[in-house]
């Protein structure tokens, strides 16, 4: 077998710089998308029926305004109030969307399911390709799997709490609160139902995400209406907009606190390359993958922004957001935005839970969604022999077309990644850390390599940013390492054991993990991964 960039036995440099006798920017036709993915190296094996709006619809409903922003508002909160709420989110979506951009550039070249790690080999050049794919390739299926625990942990707690609700409340006569053994088997239900949905119903899947992005738009817009008119009263614009939330927990700097609080908007605005590892399943794959990386982020944030203002001015009294007295007993803040709305307009907030059916199934959507994106990443890396058993997780079910061993893997790592925030808040935030860290550093290596490596040999496909690519991927490269750095921090002072911000640590164990494996004299990676391996 031969390294994937050496087409037709030419180097890569050369392979760059030969116009191939199929132009990405006339596939418009099933045959040309698989001539495409011959070129690179790969034949066509999963079943490619999707549309542009169908693969849009993949990355929309991984993104999911409904999770990420209902499950993290209430960190959002804590660190820096509405300001960092309301203005953080504009800001994260500005410079995603420049990532984004760079990244639709790039998979408009190379539209295969490997994706980010793909595009690293391709464009590190023939030396540094295998590293820079192995690295790459590691820290995204990192990111992936630690986005599926932080989706579908906050589904469980989301649907724990809202049972708590029905019965009652926190306060009520004989309130149900699920203990640690009860959320666990939640989670677990819901990643088993996740794994059954992509096992089973492929092509519902299509249908089921078509609907995710009409309760992700639509819902949402109810959601917002309803919650405004439910609500008897509202906070000020100056409040919404200008109040700052500064916390007790040992950090003297405003702007720290600020930067802790865009954790909310950043994990909400990951999982958009999912439309590049679905681009192997989509029609026009060079057109429409770009695209749907794209508009997922220019969508969500319309979508987003309007659904924290319609939170953050229902809002019927900040203080009873986190106290142990009220409804939700002070852990699920949007949840009790939610329920003091209700409880103010009607004596009792029971009636709120038929609108925290809409988050509640946004979720559902995101969980199941990622799954699927995580399986195309692991049946990918694992095609080109990356992963411990690769021979099994790359096998395609013969009857429905899909890596249905990577699926079932893909669950197994998510559950035993969410084990530890059943005991800690604390590694919540550090799981949803972790998961933001490790996708955008690998979203961002491939982008640093076409600004600089092969700044000269990129080949542009259809969609392509012309002079502005050099600065936009420079922009996104240093944004990318900007926050990095934040997140990593504590978040509480004096540090101790049971605040510890994990995700540092978890990030430098995958740095450690890949790197030592690559480096190991005996049988180390480097002796046997030679990036993407043409088929």
């Amino acid at each position: 077998m031969t390294a994937a960039w050496e087409w037709q036995g030419l180097p890569m440099a050369e392979a760059n710089s030969v116009k191939d006798s199929v132009s990405a920017a006339s596939l418009a036709t099933k045959e040309d998308d698989e001539a495409l993915l011959r070129q690179m190296g790969y034949k066509q094996e999963l079943r490619r029926g999707l549309s542009g709006f169908h693969n849009f619809a993949v990355s929309f409903t991984v993104v999911s305004v409904l999770t990420g922003l209902t499950g993290l508002y209430g960190l959002g909160f804590t660190y820096g109030g509405p300001v960092a709420i309301i203005w953080g989110w504009p800001v994260v979506s500005f410079f995603t969307l420049l990532v984004a951009l760079s990244m639709a550039e790039i998979c408009s070249a190379y539209p295969t399911s490997g994706a980010l790690y793909f595009w690293s080999a391709k464009l590190a050049g023939p030396r540094w390709a295998p590293l820079a794919s192995w690295v790459t390739g590691w820290f995204n299926l990192l990111g992936q799997m630690a986005v599926t625990a932080g989706i579908d942990f906050t589904f469980a707690a989301f649907l724990s709490t809202i049972i708590t609700l029905g019965t009652g409340g926190v306060n009520g006569e004989d309130p149900f609160v699920a203990t640690q053994s009860q959320l666990l088997g939640i989670y677990a239900g819901t990643l088993v139902c996740h794994g059954l949905l992509n096992t089973f119903a492929n092509r519902l899947l299509a249908i089921l995400n078509g609907i995710s992005v009409f309760w992700h738009v639509v819902g949402t817009f109810v959601f917002i209406v309803a919650l405004l008119a439910v609500a008897p009263t509202h906070q000020s614009a100056s409040y919404v907009f200008g109040h700052f939330n500064k916390p007790d927990v040992g950090i003297a700097s405003s702007g720290l606190i600020f930067l802790l609080g865009l954790l909310m908007s950043q994990f909400t605005l990951t999982g958009y390359d999912a439309s590049a590892h679905m681009t192997e399943e989509t029609k026009d794959a060079a057109k429409s993958g770009p695209r749907g990386i794209v508009m997922t982020v220019v969508v969500s944030f319309f979508v987003g922004w309007l659904y924290l203002l319609a939170l953050t001015f229902s809002i019927q009294n900040p203080d009873n957001l986190f106290d142990p007295a009220s409804a939700t007993g002070g852990t699920y803040a949007s949840a009790q935005v939610i329920w003091d709305a209700s409880a103010a307009r009607y004596g009792d907030g029971e009636r709120s839970i038929a609108l925290m059916i809409i988050p509640l199934m946004g979720q559902f959507f995101c969980g199941m969604a990622s799954i699927t994106s995580n399986s195309r990443m692991l049946y990918a890396f694992s095609r080109d022999g990356a992963v411990p058993g690769s021979r099994w997780w790359h096998h395609i079910n013969p009857h429905t077309k899909t890596p249905v061993n990577a699926v079932w893997l893909s669950v197994v790592v998510a559950f035993l990644l969410g084990l530890p925030v059943l005991d800690s808040a604390v590694v919540f935030t550090a799981v949803t850390s972790i998961a933001t860290i490790g996708l955008y550093i690998s979203y961002v290596v491939p982008v640093f390599l076409r600004c600089t490596v092969a700044r000269a040999t990129f080949v542009r496909g259809p969609f392509h940013l012309g002079r502005l690519s050099l600065p936009i991927g420079i922009t996104a490269v240093l944004w990318v390492v900007f926050v990095s750095c934040i997140f990593v921090l504590p978040t509480v002072y004096p540090v101790t054991k049971d605040n510890l911000n994990y995700a540092g640590v978890a990030v430098g164990v995958v740095l450690v993990f890949s790197l030592g494996w690559w480096f190991l004299p005996y049988k180390g990676a480097r002796h046997w991964f030679h990036g993407p391996i043409a088929q």
